[in-house]
């Protein structure tokens, strides 16, 4: 099961959508303006895969 929740980008603050997938247990955001991707452990909270355009590394 998926549940989809409408949220803030916190890297632009534009609309963004946050999906819980119960099936792979990951949580997953993305936002379609400023292309930033996260993909992170539903249990553990670790991060799987990430893209954020405009924040450095560190």
């Amino acid at each position: 099961m998926i549940k989809i929740e409408q949220i803030y980008c916190p890297n632009c603050g534009s609309h963004a959508e946050k999906r819980y997938s119960s099936k792979h247990n990951t949580i997953q955001v993305e936002c379609p303006a400023c292309d930033y991707f996260l993909l992170s452990c539903a249990k553990t909270g670790n991060v799987r895969e990430a893209y954020a355009p405009g924040i450095a590394a560190g």
